[in-house]
């Protein structure tokens, strides 16, 4: 009797010890995931309100409107062309590492945890989505004033599809420069390489602005810019904190970093200012807190607060200076300086990182079987590829939407003002 009820106990007892094999599904931290959540949120709060009033304080009154449509109009065909194709390029399997493989056309079959995270793949690809949309826009910058809004939209639409996106594969989703040791943690190569390698060559395709370089083209509100700034600073926590990917100690380093970086940019670009023409200027801290930001954004989650300071500070001689070759000796309008502040300081960052990673200097450490040297070229080869493959591709896609939709206003539209030209509407009119 002993026996068969041990038997039964032991045959009882299978079921249990099958179940106790299977591994646990990855889990879902709910705390992982409203930190993304909320990160997507500051983002986009970068992306409208922030570039809408940076950029709308920094043109004159009669184009306000037309800045501000552009921002809404790229961001929204961005955002929805991020969930047909996007996503799935950028961050579907890799597939030879060039492109994603297609999984995820749609935002269909997204899995309920991203792979190697906590938190859904739904979540990190609404993250992505907004990194998709400010992208883009950062190049408005470069063609305000004179720019037609239907080719502006249609060349954003087809930019983010075959720069950003393919880009963002070869980097963040395991593609080939992920692969080398490449590394990138918030969009230095991948936003702000991008978008200012783009920006300079749309500058140089439209040509100059009537009256460039001019008086008449000083800011009609630097009030609005410094807000716009404030937001993006603020956004910007969301923007680097958030590609930690999880609400912990990196995604802390990486805030401490970003708003030391950003204070230290802008209180250099005031020095700077101060000793150059005797004045600081409201324009000069925004823009020295915006290089500061792009500056340190790929290093963010791999430096120490110390290296921040230094970057910071580099930050703002390197792109105060780019400002000054680009428009004052080689007399490109790029407006607003989109190449000189993001893509000068996207690249700079990308390199600074090679030293600062260093754990005798607080960072983390190069990747896996790289030197100091090593890593440094898998930098440079990084960059290069990315302002190369950026300058090409902006170079085609835009002249060939150019065959159907001019690039450029007429001249008594741009004399007009675009808010009414192109728009119909009246601008605001600040004293």
């Amino acid at each position: 009797m002993l026996r068969k009820i041990a038997i039964a106990a032991g045959f009882a007892a299978l079921p249990c010890a099958a179940l106790a094999q299977v591994p646990a599904a990855p889990a879902v931290d709910s705390g992982d995931t409203a930190w993304i959540l909320a990160s997507s949120a500051l983002v986009l709060l970068m992306t409208l309100p922030g570039l809408g009033l940076f950029y709308g304080g920094l043109v004159r009154a009669k184009n306000v409107l037309s800045v501000l449509l552009q921002l809404g109009a790229v961001a929204a065909v961005a955002s929805l062309l991020w969930i047909v194709a996007g996503y799935t390029i950028a961050f579907g399997d890799v597939s030879g590492g060039w492109l994603g493989n297609g999984r995820a056309w749609m935002f269909m079959a997204l899995a309920e945890v991203r792979d190697g995270l906590t938190i859904p793949e739904s979540a990190f690809a609404m993250f992505q989505l907004t990194f998709a949309a400010i992208t883009p826009a950062l190049m408005i910058g470069a063609w305000v004033d004179r720019a037609r809004f239907s080719w502006v939209v249609m060349f954003c639409a087809i930019w983010g599809l075959l720069v950003y996106a393919p880009v963002a594969h070869w980097i963040w989703g395991g593609g080939w420069l992920a692969q080398r040791g490449a590394l990138d943690f918030a969009g230095g190569m991948v936003v702000h390489t991008t978008a200012g390698v783009s920006a300079l060559i749309i500058a140089l395709l439209l040509g100059k602005r009537q009256g460039f370089p001019g008086a008449a083209l000083l800011p009609h509100a630097p009030g609005l810019t410094m807000l716009g700034a404030m937001f993006l600073w603020v956004g910007w926590f969301g923007f680097n904190g958030g590609s930690a990917l999880a609400a912990g100690d990196g995604a802390a380093s990486a805030i401490i970093n970003t708003h030391t970086a950003a204070a230290t940019a802008a209180l250099v670009w005031l020095g700077i200012e101060r000793f150059t023409f005797g004045k600081p200027t409201t324009v000069g801290f925004a823009t020295g807190a915006i290089a500061g930001l792009a500056t340190i954004t790929p290093a963010a989650g791999f430096v120490s607060p110390g290296a921040s300071i230094v970057m910071g500070a580099v930050a703002a001689f390197v792109c105060y200076g780019a400002i000054q070759l680009i428009k004052n000796r080689l007399k490109i309008d790029d407006s607003l300086d989109v190449f000189a502040v993001h893509g000068v300081g996207g690249m700079l960052g990308s390199l600074l990182l090679a030293l600062f990673i260093a754990p005798t200097l607080g960072g983390t450490g190069h990747p896996a079987g790289l030197s100091s040297g090593g890593f440094l070229g898998v930098q440079v080869l990084g960059v290069a590829a990315v302002a190369i493959w950026s300058a090409i591709a902006t170079a085609v896609s835009a002249l060939a939407v150019s065959l159907f939709l001019p690039m450029r206003v007429s001249e008594d539209d741009e004399r007009q003002g675009l808010d009414i030209a192109s728009h119909g509407e009246r601008g605001w009119e600040f004293d």
